[in-house]
Formats: C-alpha cells, sequence, structure tokens
C-alpha cells in the first residue's frame, strides 16, 4: 500500500502562483504513474499526470500552458506548479496513484478509476 501526502496549497491572488508537493510513503512509488485531481463543489476532476521516469506528462485542458508536474523519484516527492491562478482553480487537490498494472495513457490519465490510492487533500483559494 502506498501513502500519500499533499501540502503547499494556501490562498493566492489571481495571477500568482503556487506550488503544491505529494510525498509518496515508498520507494516503489518511483515505479508508478502519479497524478493531481481537484475538486470544488461537484465531480473531482483530473488536473495532469505523470509517468513513473517523468518522460510522458498529461493535461487537462483548463490546466494546459498554466500547471506543469515534474516528479523527484530519489525523494519519492512529486510536484505540481500552477501560474497564472485563475478563481476558477479554487478547489481541494488531491494526488493519487496510479495503477501499477495498467498502462497509464492519455485516457487512462483523467480517469479517477485508474488510480488506487489517494492523498487527503490540501486546500487552495484563488481569490480575484
Amino acid at each position: 500500500q502506498v501513502q500519500v501526502v499533499e501540502s503547499g496549497g494556501g490562498l493566492v491572488q489571481a495571477g500568482g502562483s503556487l506550488r503544491l508537493s505529494c510525498v509518496a510513503s515508498t520507494r516503489t512509488y518511483t515505479t508508478y504513474g502519479m497524478a493531481w485531481f481537484r475538486q470544488a463543489p461537484g465531480e473531482r476532476e483530473f488536473v495532469s499526470a505523470i509517468s513513473w521516469n517523468g518522460g510522458d506528462t498529461y493535461y487537462g485542458d483548463s490546466v494546459k500552458g498554466r500547471f506543469t508536474m515534474t516528479r523527484e523519484n530519489n525523494e519519492n516527492t512529486m510536484y505540481l506548479q500552477m501560474n497564472n491562478l485563475r478563481p476558477e482553480d479554487t478547489a481541494d487537490y488531491y494526488c493519487a496513484v496510479h495503477r501499477p498494472t495498467l498502462p497509464l495513457t492519455d485516457w487512462s490519465a483523467a480517469q479517477r478509476s485508474s488510480y488506487d490510492y489517494w492523498g487527503q487533500g490540501t486546500q487552495v483559494t484563488v481569490s480575484s
């Protein structure tokens, strides 16, 4: 079982930046794809995903060109750099671990059912 803990959320003005972090509890994390989802009132929305070695990344349409996902496997940590934040980015942001038995693709990355483990979330609030 993999446990993940998010951090880095907070309050920022529109146009500002935040960097979220997600730390995994096990070194086997380095073999898993990872993702960020977010949830405002309503459904949990796909934000971004990254392959086990960082070679492939996927983004939701609403964040393309503004958010960047990276990972540092030697630190069991992945990051979400969020630039040019908008009020509509306000949400709880969740880190998730992709099923290792499922290939990480553009389609699977965006499906909540592709992920086995989830963090508790970190809150991001963007004021206008």
